[in-house]
């Protein structure tokens, strides 16, 4: 089969989806990306396309399919689960003079989603005509490995260049010459570019302003990211990520990122912090886009704090990704609020290192404050011994929250007095106490996702 390759300008245009399951939702994201007015008509949609008609993305029709629905339509896509609904949508569309494409139904399309690779305005499709969409998507993933993260910039400079020269420069051979030459990026980028007196300065900054990103990858649900550290992560040159940051977030990535284990797990360090700084830095400094990825939010407890102090003397433009930090995460495991008017008006958070103080404050105020334990370790007795020596009551409530917001998320309770007979949990885990703990996590234990277990 002979295939024309084109590019649609659909911006504005009205397209019409007929159907809103998997199948229809794997095709909104690509659809919204051009701007294209879409309408969706079924019965039932996914959750994740209510919202999108909510938010007026989209608009969504509350009911079965009906012909009329393809007048005035520019393209028309077919994606319901019944073959039947799918023909009748691509038979009528066709008597209409619609073009129209019927989700992995190659004889009923009139053109197929091709496999997209980008770099800003640049775009490559890859098609098989509908033989096999796996390996037109390996061929997108093997391209994509292949390009620079920074060609869409480049080629933005390049299109401006072209423009002003085309509006400064006489027709002729000359000028045609030097358009094709500014396409080879050695030449565009050399100081003999005879018009390097129309060349925007950006690109020649951006290796100046190459940044390292100290991201938040939150309690470790993929879910639970922040769009931004999401972003970054897709883009990143080189991943620096803790140990405790799971294979589902990594996966995130570009096939063609450099993914390091950096982390200290159990007291073991593999790395010290001395070198992971020398990494970021060394990464930046070649012009690399460089993620320092790190578990929950990257200013507690994460060292965040040496990282850019060594950064800023290296004179490496850094910025600050927060993210859900694990405290959060275990607090809605239980559910519990960290802050009660009626039991807690302050939060502590501390780490199992740091958290036997010798803090002799009355009695009052110590039960005021639901306190946070990162790291607590295996054996709480010493950590429940100080805090009764501290004058705190054996009934306070205690509750041991591991892989917050995972597939393995456990929640254990207890009191202060029987903390010391916990059993062992898998890290990472968290300690959370306090009457806010018992105020608002009794009656609502059956809501708790995870496995729970009442000492």
């Amino acid at each position: 089969m002979s295939l024309l390759p084109v590019f649609l300008k659909l911006e504005g245009r009205p397209g019409l989806l007929v159907g809103a399951g998997n199948v229809a939702l794997e095709k909104i994201g690509s659809l919204l990306h051009t701007g294209l007015r879409l309408r969706v008509i079924a019965p039932e949609a996914k959750a994740e396309i209510r919202r999108l008609a909510q938010k007026g993305r989209l608009e969504w029709v509350e009911r079965k399919f009906d012909p009329a629905d393809l007048d005035g339509n520019f393209v028309v896509i077919a994606a319901t689960d019944v073959p039947e609904v799918n023909a009748t949508v691509y038979r009528e569309a066709v008597r209409r003079g619609i073009l129209t494409n019927s989700v992995d139904d190659p004889p009923h399309c009139d053109f197929y989603f091709g496999s997209v690779v980008r770099r800003g305005d640049l775009q490559i499709a890859i098609s098989t005509a509908g033989e096999s969409p796996a390996v037109a998507q390996r061929l997108g993933r093997e391209i994509d490995e292949q390009l620079s993260t920074d060609i869409g910039p480049w080629l933005m400079e390049v299109g401006q260049l072209r423009r002003e020269i085309l509006a400064t420069q006489p027709p002729g051979k000359e000028r045609k010459a030097l358009l094709h030459k500014l396409a080879e990026r050695q030449f565009f980028e050399s100081s003999s570019n005879p018009s390097r007196p129309f060349v925007s300065p950006t690109h020649n900054q951006s290796q100046q302003d190459v940044k390292v990103f100290l991201v938040g990858a939150g309690p470790g649900d993929p879910d639970l990211l922040t769009v931004k550290a999401l972003r970054l992560i897709e883009s990143a040159d080189v991943i620096l990520h803790d140990d405790l940051v799971p294979q589902a977030i990594l996966e995130l990535a570009r096939a063609s990122a450099e993914a390091v284990n950096v982390g200290k797990r159990c007291g073991t360090k593999s790395i010290t912090q001395e070198e992971i700084h020398a990494l970021m830095i060394a990464h930046a400094e070649a012009g690399r886009r460089v993620v320092r990825l790190k578990g929950g939010d990257p200013l507690i407890f994460g060292r965040a704090a040496e990282e850019m102090a060594a950064l800023t003397e290296a004179e490496v433009a850094f910025e600050v990704v927060p993210g859900i930090t694990a405290a959060f995460a275990a607090a809605a495991a239980i559910p519990c609020s960290l802050t009660d008017r009626n039991a807690a008006s302050n939060v502590i958070f501390s780490t199992g290192h740091h958290a036997q103080s010798h803090n002799h404050a009355p009695v009052p105020e110590l039960e005021d404050a639901t306190r946070i334990v990162y790291m607590p370790g295996r054996d709480l007795s010493l950590l429940a011994l100080e805090w009764l020596q501290q004058g705190l009551p054996a009934d306070f409530p205690c509750a041991i929250v591991s892989h917050a917001a995972q597939p393995g998320q456990q929640v254990q309770r207890s009191t202060l007095g029987e903390l010391g007979k916990a059993r062992p949990t898998h890290s990472p885990s968290l300690l959370i106490a306090g009457w806010a703990v018992r105020e608002t996590a009794d009656e609502r234990i059956g809501a708790i996702k995870g496995s729970v277990v009442t000492m």
